[in-house]
């Protein structure tokens, strides 16, 4: 909105030329996510605990020492990322880009699926909100939407290929398959993160390295000159998107300062959910849907943890983990919280220079 009504006035007024800087918003939409989140992150959590009988309900066959430490906590903190994340992208981001109306089309889709999810569990006082196959459903829907509009957005012979790190050339044709591969990208993406947010502050440290590393991806693929050099394959517009991220670095932050332990709030399935599928769609935009996989590689095995879980249980009887997701197998084992979170963030970190090479192996 800012740069929609400032930039016009840059020629006679030259301090509003910084608005025309993509880097310049980016940081500005940072620094005013953040505000937003501190600013009314105590009034939020307060009405969150005021309308929360108990907070949120902790599972009985999980660690027992959530039972005493996790009891009472508030969740549906996600509203709070998704405030400061919204309005400090309409603010900062030029709202003429169809590829950040397309991610905010996701972000805040999944963000309202997961409030349903988190509303009716904190309403039921039970683990179970909306079903599986409900959640599946709509989480296809919003992504196939998306799917479809990012494609469009794309320069012609680009929508619908595959995009290898590493392998310049190569793009794998995929016609009408391609916007069902972009949809399960944003939904995995979107359930991976939400199977990772299970201890304080876990997954919302990751999800801000994976967006800063996505930040700058983004930022070089939608400029003609930094694509050319590093042979990437140049999508026009995708640059704003550095202004989305960088806000969701900003709200990320924000949300930490509450969500650090002890948590004084989770982000629940409103949060987990939207942040994910935010990943997942830029990285379908950006086309770099397999980096995001190795950027991303601490919420795929935390994933790929319950799937062979729940394969090797129904399959034997026995289980591989002592309980999944991988988090919670290393607190059955004895390590303390905050040990797993800090690990597991250097994990985090290594993995996200490592999709990071990819930009200039070529």
């Amino acid at each position: 909105m800012i740069f929609n009504l400032l930039s016009p006035l840059a020629d006679e007024f030259i301090l509003f030329n910084l608005i025309r800087y993509t880097t310049f918003r980016a940081g500005a939409a940072c620094m005013t996510a953040l505000f937003l989140a501190l600013f009314f992150g105590p009034a939020i959590i307060r009405y969150l605990r005021a309308t929360q009988n108990g907070g949120q309900p902790i599972r009985e066959d999980g660690p027992q020492s959530h039972l005493v430490t996790k009891k009472g906590t508030p969740t549906m903190g996600g509203v709070l990322i998704l405030f400061a994340l919204a309005v400090s992208t309409l603010l900062w981001a030029d709202l003429r880009n169809g590829f950040v109306w397309a991610v905010l089309l996701v972000t805040l889709g999944y963000g309202a699926l997961g409030f349903a999810d988190d509303w009716l569990k904190v309403t039921k006082r039970n683990t179970k909100g909306v079903s599986g196959r409900q959640k599946l459903v709509a989480q296809a829907a919003i992504g196939a939407v998306a799917a479809v509009w990012i494609a469009w957005l794309m320069p012609p012979g680009l929508g619908d290929k595959l995009a290898f790190p590493v392998f310049k050339e190569a793009l794998l044709p995929l016609g009408l398959a391609f916007p069902i591969l972009a949809m399960l990208v944003m939904m995995g993406a979107s359930n991976a993160v939400n199977l990772t947010d299970g201890l304080d502050g876990l997954a919302i440290v990751p999800v801000m390295i994976a967006a800063g590393v996505f930040g700058l991806i983004a930022y070089l693929v939608g400029n003609r000159v930094f694509a050319d050099y590093l042979q990437l394959h140049f999508v026009p517009g995708t640059g704003e998107l550095a202004v989305f991220l960088s806000a969701l670095i900003g709200a990320g932050l924000g949300f930490l300062w509450f969500n650090a332990p002890p948590a004084a709030v989770f982000m629940g399935d409103t949060g987990s959910l939207s942040i994910g599928g935010a990943l997942g769609a830029v990285a379908v935009a950006t086309k770099h849907e397999i980096v995001l996989a190795i950027v991303g590689g601490l919420f795929v095995v935390e994933t790929l943890s319950v799937i062979i879980q729940v394969f090797w249980f129904k399959r034997t009887g026995q289980r591989v983990f002592l309980m999944a997701p991988l988090h919670h197998h290393f607190e059955k084992k004895g390590w303390a919280e905050p040990t797993i979170v800090i690990r597991f963030w250097i994990i985090a970190m290594v993995l996200a220079l490592v999709g990071l090479s990819t930009l200039k192996i070529r």
